[in-house]
């Protein structure tokens, strides 16, 4: 099984960035999916959940709530991460999860989002 992150970058405050998650090896709609992200020197904090099979559930970090949007695509067994507005403190490693009853399963490797003038 593998989740391949891609998508992170620099970006000045108040820009845009649209993370991806590829799921390989696994049955993507069994799983919740999930972003994570830890910046230097902190813990790792859940940014985002979408619910498994049609993702019509949603769940967000209240640091990020109405700036980011998680979405799948259950076509091209893929997670999404939109992200908007970004500010300094949401500079991290971004991580992808997929999890069951509760409980990451599975980790990519993460993708870095630097937001910095």
């Amino acid at each position: 099984v593998q989740l391949v992150e891609s998508g992170g970058g620099l970006v000045q405050p108040g820009g845009s960035l649209r993370l991806s998650c590829a799921s390989f090896g696994l049955t993507f709609t069994d799983f919740n999916m999930r972003w994570f992200r830890q910046a230097p020197g902190k813990g790792r904090e859940l940014v985002a959940t979408v619910s498994y099979r049609d993702g019509r559930t949603t769940t967000y970090a209240d640091s990020v709530k109405g700036r980011f949007t998680i979405s799948r695509d259950n076509t091209k067994n893929t997670v999404y991460l939109q992200m908007t507005n970004l500010k300094p403190e949401d500079t991290a490693l971004y991580y992808c999860s997929a999890a069951q009853m509760g409980r990451p399963v599975y980790w990519g490797q993460g993708t870095q989002v630097t937001v910095s003038s």
